[in-house]
């Protein structure tokens, strides 16, 4: 279905300054995450016929402030893109940054930006999802962007594990975690590490590892209507792997995972 890889390769969180609190500013949420493609229009159909995502514009109330690429409109968070000659890196970093930005230890760019509420947002009629819980990439060194994420930034450790299940009472050795998951210091979206990924991993690898999700909050309905939009079930279609996480507030939302990748 997704024949043109769209790697995320950098997010923006919401925030708001404190009044004379601490020098970190209050950080709520994924703002939007930036994609790099070879082809956006392309492979964003998926995004506006499956998922029904709006396209966004610089104007209105389904807006998009200081984006110059398309972009498409999950609710006051969006997603925005920039374009990639064939010939360049498999990390697909971002080379223009959105203001008041900065690089983590690894060199992915993240930015922290001011928004307004969301109460003008008006979701599009086949709109699946309206919630961008979380965004997922590769990352090297987990103590090192620690450091960064936790020990500075304030995020807190949400859940972390392996694609190995280990004995019951063993414990997870750092070796043995390939996602780690932090929150939002002061909101319940969050970002995953995606660790142990070979440094020669191919595009189609990157596609599935860097990734952002949609949160829903009934999984059947929402496939109802990824069908209704065009989605034929397939092997890797929710239909047969839908997830589900309990937020911060104790509610459960389900998840779409949303990481296009070459077929």
């Amino acid at each position: 279905m997704f024949r043109h890889v769209v790697a995320a390769s950098a997010l923006l969180l919401a925030s708001l300054s404190a009044d004379d609190g601490p020098q970190r500013p209050k950080i709520y949420g994924i703002a939007f995450v930036r994609l790099k493609s070879s082809d956006f229009s392309k492979a964003s159909e998926t995004y506006s016929k499956i998922l029904g995502l709006p396209a966004g514009t610089s104007k209105g109330k389904n807006g998009c402030t200081n984006v110059n690429n398309p972009c498409i409109v999950v609710n006051g968070s969006h997603i925005t893109s920039a374009t990639m000659a064939s010939a360049s890196p498999k990390s697909r970093p971002l080379l223009r940054a959105a203001r008041s930005s900065r690089q983590d230890p690894e060199g992915n760019r993240i930015g922290f930006v001011e928004r307004s509420a969301h109460g003008s947002f008006s979701p599009a009629p086949r709109q699946v999802s309206s919630y961008l819980v979380h965004a997922g990439f590769v990352a090297k060194d987990l103590h090192v962007m620690n450091k960064s994420y936790l020990d500075t930034l304030g995020f807190r450790l949400y859940w972390k594990g392996g694609f190995e299940d280990l004995p019951p009472g063993t414990p997870r050795k750092d070796s043995d975690i390939d996602w780690f998951e932090i929150q939002v210091p002061d909101g319940s979206d969050w970002v995953e590490y995606m660790l142990n990924i070979p440094a020669n991993a191919d595009h189609q690898e990157l596609g599935v590892q860097n990734h952002f999700c949609l949160g829903v909050r009934n999984m059947q309905e929402a496939i109802e209507e990824l069908h209704k939009n065009g989605l034929a079930p397939t092997a890797n279609s929710p239909t047969t792997s839908p997830k589900s996480a309990a937020t911060a507030s104790g509610n459960t939302t389900s998840t779409i995972p949303t990481s296009p990748v070459s077929s």
